[in-house]
């Protein structure tokens, strides 16, 4: 082949390269011979990096104490039976519930104070970088809501370690009706920051993940706090007023009336 013959480029760009405009997944990248061309490869391998720094990374728990204060609300500084990073990751078990001192902390704090409508946890999970990002964001969008509706909120609880199971140990000591626990979820490789709100009813020990509901991406780039905010204040009264949470709560905030109405008919029984 004569040099007059030779591609400008040796990526062969795929003809779904369009459609990467609307979504942040891996697709359409091209090829170069068998293999990925080099921007795509590096930025993958930056992807990877972002997402396993998030999982190592430390909470800086003094500037989100800072920062919540800022919001007026009291914290407690608390851990998981996980004293490290390393045995965290080994150890899910031992991130699902508290070590002695942070339980005789709340002990002393619930002999002194009145049981809450509310406990409120923020544990650093798999990405300390989630709740660094959206924590106060969505606290500072959350609290005048709960405010607005007559809950009562006991001080924040902030968790080095934590596993989501964590904050039923930590709503059943402070006598609160529901706990709702924001925690960094496990980091995808286009979402490092991405956070997780639970919310359980009655909490205690031993609970599964059965009897919780999630809202899952709260971030700039998914749910924003905003909107997170709103969810969960409805799925919130629903859990109050239907006296449940967990698997028998839905989210029909959205639904048509006919379906979020109990006994309300779908298109799966139209035709009964």
């Amino acid at each position: 082949m004569s040099s007059d013959d030779q591609p400008a480029t040796p990526v062969v760009s795929n003809p779904w390269a369009e459609l990467r405009r609307h979504t942040a997944a891996r697709i359409a990248l091209g090829r170069a011979g068998t293999s990925l061309p080099t921007a795509p490869h590096l930025e993958f391998q930056f992807a990877h990096a972002k997402a396993r720094n998030a999982v190592q990374r430390e909470l800086d728990g003094e500037a989100l104490a800072r920062a919540i204060a800022g919001l007026g609300q009291k914290t407690l500084p608390l851990a998981s039976r996980a004293g490290d990073r390393v045995t965290y990751l080994q150890r899910p078990d031992a991130g699902r519930s508290l070590d002695d001192a942070s339980r005789e902390m709340l002990l002393a704090h619930a002999r002194r104070a009145e049981p809450v409508d509310v406990a409120l946890v923020v544990g650093d999970g798999l990405s300390a970088h989630a709740i660094e990002e959206n924590a106060v964001s969505l606290l500072a969008e959350l609290l005048p809501l709960l405010a607005r509706h007559g809950l009562s909120v006991a001080p924040i609880s902030i968790v080095r370690q934590a596993r989501v199971a964590v904050g039923d140990e930590i709503g059943h000591l402070l006598g609160a009706r529901m706990v709702v626990v924001l925690i960094g979820e496990r980091p995808g490789l286009s979402s490092p920051d991405s956070m997780g709100l639970y919310l359980t009813l009655d909490p205690r020990p031993g609970l599964t993940d059965e009897s919780r509901n999630c809202i899952s991406n709260v971030r700039a780039e998914g749910i924003q706090p905003p909107r997170a905010a709103q969810k969960l204040v409805y799925l919130m009264q629903e859990a109050f007023r239907r006296n449940l949470s967990g698997v028998l709560l839905k989210d029909e905030e959205d639904a048509p009336a006919s379906l979020a109405a109990p006994g309300g008919r779908n298109f799966l029984t139209a035709g009964d």
